[in-house]
């Protein structure tokens, strides 16, 4: 792996309203080094998502208009899988078998026909930040970028969103996933929690209705709900 490549200044690379509320959250030496780690395994490669998309779930639902995360535990690790938000996949994709039971808990909880694609920009677009604890991962080896630096880094997302004074919607599916219900302190929010989608995972997702309790939870704050059919952008 390469030594002297020239790191990634990562607050940098997200839009403003991120790196503001980011920063109080943010260790400047151990987000450096964490700068420093995804740069040289970029340029070993191939790691995914592409890093024109590292970003994409902070670029497509500002802190402002957040009204519910999604955290899933680190990317797709196949060519042209990952672009950047959890559980999605590009235009395109085959539905992974994770998603296909996303959708299918969603025809279940809300009677959302099955969508032709896996790219879920459009819940993105209406205030859903698809979140993965670890935003990197080397091809064909899932959990490879894992206690390198970016649990502290979606952590002071989840922080910052706790810190908003609108109600925000915490969905923690699976094991990983719901160790973080003890960072969301502020008793505005609502934490949902559900075993993982995968079908590894027989008990515990479907079943759970997720989204209709979200969707609840939002109008008892009196915020608009989310049309969970309006999955691509």
């Amino acid at each position: 792996m390469p030594d002297d490549v020239p790191t990634l200044d990562l607050p940098a690379l997200l839009p403003q309203p991120w790196r503001a509320v980011l920063a109080p959250h943010l260790d400047p030496a151990r987000t450096a080094a964490l700068g420093g780690f995804v740069a040289r395994e970029y340029a070993a490669g191939p790691v995914y998502p592409p890093l024109e998309d590292l970003f994409s779930a902070y670029r497509l639902c500002a802190p402002q208009d957040c009204r519910v995360l999604i955290l899933g535990q680190d990317p797709y690790h196949k060519a042209g899988q990952a672009h950047g938000l959890s559980f999605s996949v590009r235009d395109g994709v085959p539905v992974p078998p994770s998603l296909r039971n996303v959708f299918k808990e969603l025809a279940e909880d809300v009677g959302v026909p099955k969508p032709r694609g896996g790219n879920l920009s459009g819940w993105a677009a209406q205030g859903v930040l698809l979140l993965n604890a670890v935003l990197t991962v080397r091809e064909a080896k899932p959990g490879s970028h894992a206690n390198s630096g970016w649990e502290e880094f979606t952590d002071a997302t989840i922080r910052a969103l706790d810190a908003l004074d609108h109600r925000v919607v915490f969905l923690l599916w699976g094991g990983y996933a719901r160790k973080k219900a003890a960072l969301v302190t502020n008793p505005r929010h609502v934490v949902l929690e559900a075993g993982h989608p995968s079908p590894m995972n027989p008990r515990g997702f479907l079943g759970s209705r997720p989204f209709s309790a979200t969707n609840k939870a939002l109008a008892d704050a009196g915020l608009p709900t989310l049309d969970w059919e309006r999955t691509a952008g």
